[in-house]
């Protein structure tokens, strides 16, 4: 029964990361459909990113306070119902609206996600296995995303992209509801309203800045406006944490060496990751001359390798240690963005390909990160450190795609080259930065993990209420 459970959460999870790589590729389609402009084209994303990651610190808080189970099949629906309408969306009001329900829905899956996991494999072993499953649905949806995306554009109505999502979103909720049990125990706590307002605030403003900077410019009105914002409602924040009974984010939770540590590592590698993603299809598109669909299927094997490796990490972390795999897979990664950095204008297939492979491999090591993170939480504190956790990874991924972009575009301006040679030695350029970065995290890692375990700070006991939570 826990794997048909596993198989719900990860299903769950399935579906909001293809959601988010199937659209990429069909955004010409849509722009030409609805009539959009570049900025109306741009919101369909940034809409879903930003409520995505502006309530993800708030979804993990209610999975603390009314259940994980009841909250993953809240947002499960939430998700599964605004899919249908941007699926059913006539103009480009009701799509960017739609996707922006859809990033509240995903708020609500994504971190609720990992605290089921972690409730239903309380043995650290078999909750490694778990989430190497549950991680290997964030691979295949990076080798599926972009090819499926695709294949609808060119052969279906662009809003099959999201309509997709309802009979996988029925299944999911059927299979949750029959195999993931109601808690037995539940510590109660209040919901922390400034703690959410705050937080939510905070996250909304910084998300909007790193969005909206480049093309507004950094030092226009809104965009400092938006960072005064952020800078205002974080110091509220700390403050009403500090001062709340039972704070949404404790600071006991930053004392933790494995956590703070395995926060940072995890936000380095999403720093390298997002940027270099985001930029590699444009290289692959506009330097090396593939197809959309080419490129997307370019990273099939890598994603792939990816998701194997997962499945395997827990093995490979027993035998090495969790803080050695984990630098492990950073180094391996930042040498394959190095040595991909080396592939001239002229290059094809076979000249990337294995480069894309050692990625994979070194990705699929960073698996134990998560389990190691949320492995040493309290039981009542797992909702919210999975919020922080994919929190950390949505902002370091929006600020590698934000600096690297400003690197760039910086190198691609200022050279004296045509423009796809220029791009190129930009892109190049870019590319070193992000490696450095990358191996930058190898001794905070051995550092941060070196231990399985570590002693968790002493927490007041919260009252136990018997009975079913969800």
């Amino acid at each position: 029964m826990r794997w048909w459970a596993l198989a719900a959460v990860t299903l769950g999870t399935f579906m909001t990361y293809l959601d988010n790589n199937v659209g990429n590729v069909a955004l010409p389609t849509i722009q030409r459909d609805l009539g959009l402009t570049i900025s109306g084209l741009e919101w369909i994303v940034s809409s879903y990113i930003l409520v995505f990651a502006g309530l993800m610190l708030a979804g993990g808080r209610l999975a603390d306070v009314y259940g994980a189970r009841r909250v993953f099949l809240g947002g499960l629906a939430v998700f599964t119902l605004a899919s249908l309408a941007a699926g059913l969306a006539t103009s480009g009001g009701m799509l960017i609206a739609a996707r922006a329900v859809q990033g509240v829905g995903a708020a609500l899956l994504t971190p609720t996600a990992l605290a089921l996991i972690s409730q239903i494999f309380p043995d650290p072993a078999e909750r490694g296995r778990a989430v190497g499953v549950w991680s290997m649905a964030g691979a295949l949806s990076m080798a599926l995303g972009p090819v499926v995306g695709g294949f609808i554009s060119e052969n279906l109505h662009w809003g099959w992209i999201y309509l997709v999502n309802v009979p996988i979103g029925v299944v999911t909720a059927g299979l949750a509801l029959w195999a993931v049990r109601p808690a037995f125990e539940r510590v109660r706590h209040n919901l922390d309203v400034p703690g959410l307002v705050t937080s939510a605030v905070a996250l909304f403003a910084l998300t909007y800045a790193l969005i909206e900077g480049e093309s507004a410019g950094w030092t226009s009105p809104e965009i400092l406006a938006a960072s005064g914002v952020f800078v205002l409602a974080a110091v509220a924040f700390v403050l009403a944490e500090s001062r709340a009974a039972e704070p949404m984010v404790a600071v006991s939770l930053f004392r933790s060496r494995v956590f703070s540590g395995g926060l940072l590592t995890s936000g380095i590698w999403s720093f390298g990751v997002f940027g270099i993603y985001f930029f590699s299809a444009l290289w692959l598109q506009n330097v090396l001359g593939f197809t959309p669909t080419q490129a997307g299927a370019s990273f099939v094997p890598m994603a792939l390798t990816m998701a194997v490796v997962a499945l395997l990490s827990q093995r490979i972390s027993a035998a090495l240690g969790i803080g050695r795999t984990v630098a492990l897979g950073m180094a391996l990664m930042g040498a394959a963005i190095f040595l991909i950095s080396r592939v001239g204008a002229d290059g094809g297939f076979a000249d990337v390909a294995p480069w894309f492979l050692l990625y994979g491999l070194g990705g699929g090591l960073l698996v134990p990160l998560t389990s190691a993170v949320l492995g040493g939480m309290p039981k009542a504190r797992t909702g919210v450190a999975s919020g922080v956790l994919n929190v950390s990874r949505e902002v370091f991924g929006l600020l590698g795609i934000t600096v690297l972009g400003a690197f760039l575009s910086s190198r691609q301006s200022g050279s004296d080259l045509p423009p796809l040679p220029a791009f190129l030695d930009a892109y190049q350029f870019t590319l070193v930065i992000a490696a450095v970065v990358v191996v930058a995290a190898i001794p905070i890692a051995l550092y941060s993990l070196r231990d399985r375990a570590e002693p968790e700070e002493p927490q007041a006991a919260a009252p136990v209420t018997v009975g079913s939570s969800n």
